[in-house]
């Protein structure tokens, strides 16, 4: 999808961000006959993966297959258009609406989802770059199940390092923990990795060396070189953008946006979908938080629009920062709630 032909200044919706959750809600929103623009600039954090796992139809569908279909998917879909472009920044402006800027070109939008992700952080390790995305890797939950019972090693410092080596030891007993320096853990917790056959390494790492991405050995600054087929990591993630940081949006203390209701923001207008929530990273849950706030923005479309041609105001409808108490009851509300 290209711009139409005609190309609009004024959108129901922008999209920031084009993987599964932007286009999920892209998805969702073109449905419901709302006039949207995805922006994408190409660059998801996907890109050094082979393929999607445990997305239900799509287990094991390389992402540049997955974003194809997707694309293809959307064409049916005339009010809904994508380019590609980097969004330098939006504000909100007087009127509740909100200016986007794209490289040379401002859109203005009635609601505005942040899907931007987020981009992980490798640890500082000499050829750890030819590694990733093909025996080094950051969920387990994406790619445990190819190396089921292989020697792994696991990467992380403090309780980070021991979280990611108890997770590890549901796809394998063959466990290394790697924390590139002093571990920092309790007696109790050392104990607790012996327990568990988790031998620890404390001696800083400086390479990783193997064959056309298959890693094959890690080697320490003392000269000692542990045998391991793959290694997962669990280091600090990093939003791809600023923009939630520039509209005043609040954060969690796990550094991810805080969002209510439909995965809507502290900011009226601003909703928020996929990693950069930093609860469950899997492609299918950014997905269905895509959905999710899809019919939040539409919903509180739908509101705005439904009152002021009742009564002549236009009032911006937001959800709440609070689940409903029939959703924390886990009770399903009906779609026109």
């Amino acid at each position: 999808m290209r711009w139409p032909v005609k190309a609009r200044d004024t959108w129901d919706v922008v999209i920031v961000g084009a993987g599964p959750a932007g286009l999920s809600a892209a998805l969702v929103l073109g449905r419901a006959c709302r006039q949207v623009l995805v922006c994408d600039n190409g660059t998801p954090r996907s890109r050094a993966s082979k393929a999607i796992y445990a997305f239900v139809t799509r287990d094991g569908t390389p992402p540049a297959a997955f974003r194809r279909a997707a694309h293809q998917e959307l064409r049916r879909y005339s009010n809904v258009a994508r380019i590609s472009a980097h969004v330098r920044r939006a504000k909100r402006l007087r009127d509740g609406r909100f200016e986007v800027q794209l490289g040379q070109r401002n859109v203005t939008c009635r609601k505005l989802l942040i899907a931007t992700g987020v981009v992980d952080q490798l640890p500082q390790i000499a050829g750890i770059e030819k590694f990733f995305g093909t025996s080094v890797f950051q969920c387990p939950y994406c790619d445990g199940w190819e190396i089921r019972g292989a020697p792994v090693a696991v990467y992380g410092k403090a309780r980070r390092g021991f979280e990611i080596a108890r997770a590890m030891t549901a796809w394998t007993d063959d466990l290394a923990l790697c924390t590139d320096g002093p571990a920092a853990l309790s007696h109790s917790d050392k104990l607790t990795l012996r327990r568990n056959k988790i031998r620890l390494y404390e001696e800083p790492l400086t390479r990783l060396r193997g064959i056309k991405g298959k890693l094959q050995q890690i080697e320490f600054r003392d000269g000692s070189i542990l045998p391991r087929t793959a290694m997962f990591f669990d280091t600090a993630c990093t939003g791809r953008s600023q923009l939630a940081v520039s509209l005043g949006c609040e954060f969690n203390r796990r550094g991810g946006i805080r969002c209510g209701q439909y995965e809507a923001t502290s900011v009226p207008g601003v909703f928020v979908a996929g990693n950069i929530i930093k609860d469950v990273q899997l492609s299918i849950v950014a997905a269905a938080e895509g959905a999710r706030a899809a019919f939040g923005i539409n919903r509180s479309l739908t509101r705005e629009d439904f009152d002021r041609r009742a009564s002549g105001v236009q009032r911006i409808e937001h959800p709440s920062m609070q689940p409903p108490l029939t959703q924390r009851r886990g009770r399903p509300q009906s779609p026109g709630a």
